[in-house]
């Protein structure tokens, strides 16, 4: 069993000390009893520990798998999924991911991602009908640290550094080490270019080298078709949403408004309102001077507050069909030991809606009207019609593997258009009446494939990037 498992973490360019630490692990959980959850700093070899007894705990609805790269000093990226279909993508049902840690020295979303992995664990031993239907509905990603390394240099100086641990073991800022697609779409957008999503074929240059973090999670964005997801930083609070960068150069002060706005403030309310004070506006900022966002319903549009390039949640957004925000869940970036147990309770409800809104607008399958096979890449329009107001959400998403799509929406009326080349397009009217935790309207599409002319140039395609690496460059179990 451990050496499984060992086989499963390892890779040919793993290196021998990363492999021996996880045999620890791996021996360690198999030796001892499960051990009850502590609310405390968990480092990263217990990281490891707690994420290998969860799944020893619920096999049946856990998986874990390896990110590609392992982190500068070596250190492993895990992930762990719940699902009653763990380790592989099911047609219909949404995938969902949170990443915390990604600076090092913001540690409250570790430690509540290792909690809420344990809850969702023991709730549905324990029958708790929402839990369970949550992990029925939704394939659920959770991955407690993207940045180990910086989280041990901010550990090792007493974590009272706002500065210290921030950036990886190579002194980058992860959240601006993405491509900055920011730049494609704006320019699109001024040159009247009709390309407004998965964009990383148009990368022509990088501002600066990719991280080994930041490649493994480009790899996972663009390995698994996610609809929804946050990172989970500290410092303020407040749920953040796109754009994070400013069209015209502002460093603060600027609404960058993207194509799903209204959708945006969806997901952020979401989180805000059903966290204890984040949407209060009666709370205090919090350091003198400083926005009180509790005024602003506890959101706020990125680059408003001030911009970023370079950043993970814009990167979601345009190079793949994910809906990504930013969650700021305190004051304090390195929260005191003594407190996560009240902030568990003061996130809690608020990590689960979060999730739960993935299901929200549109979801079906796309399919040859002759063959019936799936179609894949085969791109979802939409316009908002309510009221009778015409309005094109100029951001279209991709069928994914099997000819699923889902398409998050607000209330209202839409017309929806699905369209591949070489087949008609089929439109369709949509009312989108989203129900609390309940799954999105079902609307599926046959497209009639037509004869294309003899010149036709498969190379003037555009293939969307998302999904474009298989899955098993993941390494499960």
């Amino acid at each position: 069993m451990i050496n499984k498992r060992i086989q499963m973490f390892g890779s040919p360019a793993a290196s021998v000390w990363a492999l021996l630490w996880l045999a620890v692990f791996a021996i360690n959980a198999n030796s001892s009893e499960l051990k009850e959850f502590q609310f405390k700093h968990h480092n990263n070899e217990e990281i490891y520990d707690a994420i290998l007894q969860i799944r020893e705990k619920c096999p049946s609805i856990t998986s874990l798998y390896r990110l590609s790269e392992d982190s500068v000093e070596g250190r492993p990226l895990l992930v762990v999924v719940f699902s009653i279909h763990p380790t592989y993508h099911k047609p219909m049902d949404p995938e969902f991911k949170y990443i915390a840690n990604m600076h090092g020295n913001e540690v409250l979303g570790r430690e509540l991602l290792l909690k809420l992995a344990d809850y969702f664990c023991d709730e549905f031993i324990a029958g708790n009908e929402e839990i369970v239907k949550l992990i029925t509905k939704t394939r659920i990603h959770l991955m407690p640290t993207m940045n180990p390394d910086g989280w041990q240099r901010s550990t090792d100086d007493g974590g009272s550094n706002y500065l210290i641990g921030r950036d990886n073991a190579e002194g980058v800022d992860l959240n601006r080490n993405f491509p900055d697609l920011d730049r494609i779409v704006f320019d699109n957008e001024a040159y009247y270019k009709d390309i407004n999503n998965h964009l990383m074929q148009m990368v022509d240059h990088l501002d600066q080298p990719v991280q080994p973090e930041t490649k493994a999670v480009m790899q996972m964005i663009m390995s698994i078709p996610f609809v929804a997801s946050a990172n989970l930083h500290g410092g303020d609070l407040v749920a953040n949403y796109p754009y994070d960068a400013s069209r015209y150069g502002n460093v603060q002060g600027e609404y960058a408004t993207s194509p799903d706005d209204e959708t945006f403030k969806w997901l952020a309310l979401s989180y805000s309102n059903y966290h204890a004070d984040m949407a209060n506006p009666n709370r205090m900022p919090c350091r003198g001077g400083d926005k009180n966002f509790g005024k602003e319903g506890g959101i706020t549009n990125g680059a408003k507050w001030y911009s970023v390039r370079g950043g993970m949640q814009d990167f979601n957004y345009l190079s793949s069909n994910d809906f990504e925000i930013t969650l700021e869940l305190g004051c304090d970036k390195y929260t005191k030991e003594n407190e996560l147990e009240k902030e568990w309770n003061r996130n809690k409800d608020a990590l689960i809606n979060l999730i739960w809104q993935s299901h929200i607008g549109i979801k079906g399958i796309i399919k040859d009207a002759v063959t019936l096979k799936p179609l894949v890449n085969a791109f979802i329009k939409v316009v908002n019609v309510t009221n009778g107001q015409l309005s094109p959400i100029l951001h279209d998403v991709t069928s994914v593997q099997d000819g699923d799509y889902y398409r998050l929406l607000t209330n209202g009326d839409y017309h929806v258009t699905a369209s591949m080349d070489g087949y008609l397009s089929s439109t369709k009217l949509v009312t989108v009446e989203n129900k609390h935790h309940n799954e999105a309207k079902v609307m599926n599409f046959t497209l009639q494939p037509i004869i294309l002319p003899s010149n036709y140039s498969k190379k003037r395609k555009r293939f969307a990037y998302s999904n474009s690496i298989t899955a098993d460059k993941l390494q499960m179990f």
